[in-house]
């Protein structure tokens, strides 16, 4: 039987906050050649405060939805080429398609990859990869180190959510008509992870321990989202 695959989308925010990027994006080269020993990788890149510069000016300039959404996709790729540099493949090329990512990945141990197209993000991408893969576990790597019942920065009486299904996850990322009111994680990922059985660990990207923990299955201090009926507790 071959190995389940673990997908990881790690936010462009996380990767490239522009602080000491370099330094940072070594680190975790060396963290994700450690977990691809115990389960493949394939590692989708955001685009972060980089994406949302193009984007803004973008629409200053004029651009319609598709244009900028082209120029997002540009900066996730760029990312993925930056972390494949750090890992030895900077001559591997970035797959262009959850499709050649997942071909990819039967000949290579960490296969790194970034947006695909317009009006998908890179978390909806990671669901699809992971679709793809028939893997059953999204590591969403965040600026964040947990989802909270509403916005901590802004609310002091926000809750810490250590354990959600499925369903509670949807109901955080949709609001009554269907559009989405938290940057949790996207809701269409959020379906492909409902119809596929595929649980989401979201965790604080820059903790080695928080990404190492959920993809070993050792206990996060993040918030596990179970896609059955009942989650499991799985945080430490």
């Amino acid at each position: 039987m071959s190995e389940k695959k673990v997908i990881i989308s790690i936010g462009g925010s996380v990767l490239v906050p522009g602080i000491d990027d370099a330094s940072y994006i070594r680190r975790l080269a060396g963290l994700l050649r450690e977990l691809s020993e115990s389960a493949p990788l394939i590692v989708v890149c955001g685009g972060g405060r980089v994406s949302r510069y193009y984007s803004e000016t973008g629409k200053a300039l004029g651009g319609s939805e598709f244009q900028l959404d082209e120029l997002g996709i540009g900066v996730t790729r760029l990312n993925a080429a930056l972390l494949s540099i750090a890992l030895g493949d900077g001559a591997a090329g970035v797959p262009a398609t959850p499709a050649e990512a997942v071909a990819e990945s039967q000949r290579r141990r960490i296969v790194v990859m970034g947006g695909t197209e317009p009006g998908h993000t890179t978390d909806a991408v990671a669901a699809m990869v992971a679709r793809e893969a028939g893997a059953r576990l999204i590591v969403n790597a965040t600026s964040v180190d947990s989802v909270y019942s509403a916005d901590p920065r802004a609310d002091p009486g926000a809750r810490r959510l250590p354990r959600l299904t499925i369903d509670e996850l949807g109901a955080l990322v949709y609001s009554e008509h269907g559009a989405g009111r938290s940057g949790v994680f996207d809701p269409l990922g959020v379906r492909i992870a409902k119809d596929c059985g595929i649980d989401i660990a979201i965790v604080d990207g820059r903790d080695d321990s928080e990404i190492r923990g959920a993809v070993l299955g050792t206990g996060i201090r993040g918030t596990y989202v179970d896609s059955r009926a009942a989650a499991p507790d799985r945080t430490t």
